[in-house]
């Protein structure tokens, strides 16, 4: 249980508490005369309403627990209207027989009172009841303020502390997920450029070996330097632009590739591998060996605003290729977890120019 839940948990019996409080303590203001205070109508309003409280603690510690938090509503409101009903009439049939009612006056000086002395003041005359309902009626309205009063009140707690829990959770299931994600980029990145350093191998030889110390530096950043919630956004461009550097290894002179990010980098930080997944989408989409290709990438930053616009030829394949990596869809769902609405993606999937453009606040 977290702090908040049990702040709840510790707030419930001190409200409880609060409440009984004033209500025993009503006498000793309802009943009092100036500075007088008549004991016998103290003790005959206590002896009234400790029955109350001890129903209560019945519906408190064993019709809620035993029903409404078990989700069975209607055998708990059964249960609440019979136990309204024997708890009614008893004392009902208790007020009847005397134990309850009021004792036969004392003679002056007498009495059980807090005063300057007997005949001072004369006792207080008995109130007409101001409820123009008989007594077995007052009874049951009574129970039935208590019993409701009562199980709001935990019903509101319990369903607090379940709330926290339940974020918590999600917080947890957030977190679990993004971790996910992120981990999907791993094989799908190192496939597509080792595939690129098997191509380098019967062409150039030095150029591969170049390139399996620029895919260290790679892997270095996936592995461990991504480990992380947040990187600063330095290391991320230098992930990108390293990346595309290793991509452009494979095509010929046909195949354009720009990529424009600022000259003064913020000091900001951004979660990592962010953008991976659209280059990867460029890349394997944007690309024909047979036909002139572009992949224009400028990233810029405005009032802690990032832009990333992204723009490549579309050569997408007649037949559409099995699905691989995180994918857009992928990409989409990791952006709600971490800016929920905080973002804006926009995409143009037109016939020959595939256009996506993506706002995060840094």
């Amino acid at each position: 249980m977290n702090l908040k839940s049990a702040r709840l948990t510790y707030s419930e019996p001190l409200i409880i508490l609060t409440m009984w409080v004033a209500i025993f303590a009503a006498p000793l203001l309802m009943f009092s005369n100036d500075e007088f205070l008549y004991w016998d109508n103290v003790i005959r309003s206590l002896r009234t309403t400790i029955p109350f409280f001890l129903l209560f603690l019945f519906n408190h510690f064993v019709l809620i627990p035993l029903f409404l938090f078990k989700k069975r509503e209607v055998p708990y409101l059964i249960a609440a209207i019979l136990t309204i009903v024997v708890f009614s009439l008893t004392l009902y049939f208790m007020e009847a027989g005397g134990i309850n009612n009021q004792p036969p006056p004392r003679p002056p000086g007498q009495g059980m009172q807090i005063g300057p002395g007997p005949g001072a003041h004369p006792p207080p005359q008995h109130r007409q009841n101001p409820f123009p309902y008989p007594p077995l009626v007052n009874t049951i309205i009574v129970s039935i303020l208590i019993l409701g009063f009562g199980a709001g009140i935990r019903m509101i707690v319990r369903w607090s502390v379940l709330e926290q829990e339940k974020n918590k959770l999600e917080r947890e299931n957030v977190q679990n997920q993004l971790a996910f994600l992120k981990n999907q980029v791993s094989p799908h990145f190192f496939m597509n450029t080792l595939n690129n350093i098997h191509a380098l191998i019967d062409i150039d030889s030095e150029e591969a070996k170049t390139s399996i110390i620029s895919l260290s530096k790679l892997m270095r950043h996936i592995l461990y330097e991504s480990e992380v919630d947040k990187i600063p956004l330095k290391k991320e461009l230098e992930f990108l632009s390293n990346y595309i550097g290793l991509m452009k290894l494979r095509f010929s002179e046909k195949v354009k590739v720009d990529l424009q990010i600022p000259s003064i980098i913020p000091e900001k930080e951004i979660p990592p591998l962010l953008f991976i997944s659209f280059l990867e989408n460029a890349f394997k989409h944007g690309i024909s060996y047979n036909s002139d290709s572009f992949i224009n990438i400028d990233i810029s930053i405005d009032n802690d605003m990032l832009m990333f616009s992204l723009t490549n030829s579309n050569h997408k394949k007649d037949k559409p290729e099995k699905a691989s990596g995180i994918g857009i869809a992928n990409s989409r769902k990791r952006l709600d977890l971490l800016f929920q609405e905080n973002y804006t993606l926009k995409i143009e999937d037109h016939k020959t120019i595939y256009k996506l453009d993506l706002t995060i606040p840094l």
